[in-house]
């Protein structure tokens, strides 16, 4: 019989990867409990096309996708700093929806299925014994035999743990998100990416007839206008003649913007300290050089079967951490080095122009970059 507050997984973190998770192993049967500092619901700096790779995998879960009545994105459409722009179809496409809506709903379906989810509750550490893990949240004390990290893309755990990343030079890059929710004229069948100085900004139909609108940016724009947000996107992203169509036309929902600083784009260790870590607390991308909702849902698809293995005595704990982190780096590794050097290109509006050029005119190697970003559907 369980004891009372143990489980078998404990989960770290309420975004797509750990709900996921969760909702996996409660269908195998598995004891699971779910700890999210934020109260479902709630809003969260990300922007909301999902590739369709991932559609067939959260219906499985519950999610009932085909009777919301959500956007089917399948076009794309990418301009310069100074408005030059390309147009391309998107074979697999995606659909919009406010992770609002998706996560909150993610967390019903858990709850429904026997997930112990402790939404407003901070974990202060997690401990590994030999045996099992130890979980001191502000809800009290909590044991499962495998943890996992799925805190997003930063989280005082990160710092806790000493993990390698948050060691290294305090010159390295990061980055600004921002996100706002707007209503304007726009096609539900297109995501759009708008370059500016040292950034980007997507925009893109979600469901209610609502728009999100989220732009990443190297911290330095926002610096040199000493930290107010409203002043660096009319003096940088304004420069691009469709954001400033946008930020001109559209009716903002929210009163003020969703920001999240201190973001890193870059690899990080799959298993750390024993905790097996998904989505973006496995590493950062950008969103140019691949879709990170579904490659934290698809790690969470093969990290269920790879637990299944293991509770079923058919794979030792070293054996799932190592298989774990063999998988992590042969599907991902790769685009998040690619995310890095993207990123160092955007920052030259010259080489930005000119690779929107050489897009525009080789639609073979259009093709292929946008195929790099979207996987195959599980």
């Amino acid at each position: 019989m369980k004891q009372e507050n143990s489980y078998q997984v404990g989960i770290v973190g309420g975004g797509l990867a750990g709900l996921t998770l969760s909702i996996q192993m409660a269908d195998a049967g598995y004891s699971c409990i779910l700890f999210e500092r934020n109260k479902f619901p709630f809003h969260k700096v990300c922007g909301e096309y999902v590739s369709m790779e991932s559609w067939d995998f959260l219906e499985r879960l519950g999610l009932k996708l085909s009777e919301m009545n959500l956007p089917r994105i399948s076009e794309l459409t990418v301009s310069s700093p100074s408005g030059k722009r390309l147009h391309h179809h998107l074979d697999l496409g995606g659909f919009g929806i406010s992770r609002y809506l998706l996560d909150s709903k993610l967390a019903e379906i858990a709850k429904e299925k026997g997930v112990v989810v402790l939404d407003d509750c901070k974990v202060n550490d997690v401990k590994f014994n030999g045996n099992e893990f130890t979980i001191e949240t502000s809800k009290g004390n909590y044991t499962a035999e495998i943890a996992v990290g799925a805190w997003g893309k930063k989280s005082n755990m990160d710092t806790k743990l000493t993990r390698a990343f948050t060691l290294k030079d305090k010159t390295e890059k990061n980055y600004v998100g921002i996100k706002y929710h707007v209503k304007t004229l726009f096609s539900d069948d297109t995501i759009e990416l708008h370059n500016f100085e040292n950034g980007y900004c997507g925009i893109s139909r979600i469901e209610n007839n609502v728009c999100c609108l989220c732009y990443l940016t190297d911290s330095e724009n926002l610096k040199k206008y000493n930290g107010d947000i409203k002043q660096m996107e009319k003096e940088v992203l304004m420069k691009n003649p469709f954001l400033d169509k946008y930020y001109n036309e559209a009716h903002f929902l929210f009163e003020e913007p969703l920001a999240i600083s201190q973001i890193k784009i870059g690899y990080k260790n799959a298993v750390e300290s024993k905790i097996i870590m998904l989505g973006d607390a496995a590493g950062n991308i950008a969103p140019l050089s691949g879709n990170g909702m579904s490659m934290a849902m698809r790690s969470s698809f093969v990290l269920n079967k790879l637990l299944i293995d293991y509770f079923n005595k058919k794979i030792t704990r070293k054996e799932l951490e190592n298989k774990y982190e063999v998988f992590w780096k042969k599907q991902f590794k790769k685009r998040v080095e690619l995310s890095k050097f993207l990123q160092k290109l955007l920052k030259n509006k010259s080489l930005t122009n000119f690779t929107i050029t050489v897009l525009k005119a080789l639609p073979f190697l259009r093709n292929a970059v946008v195929k790099s970003t979207h996987g195959e559907p599980f």
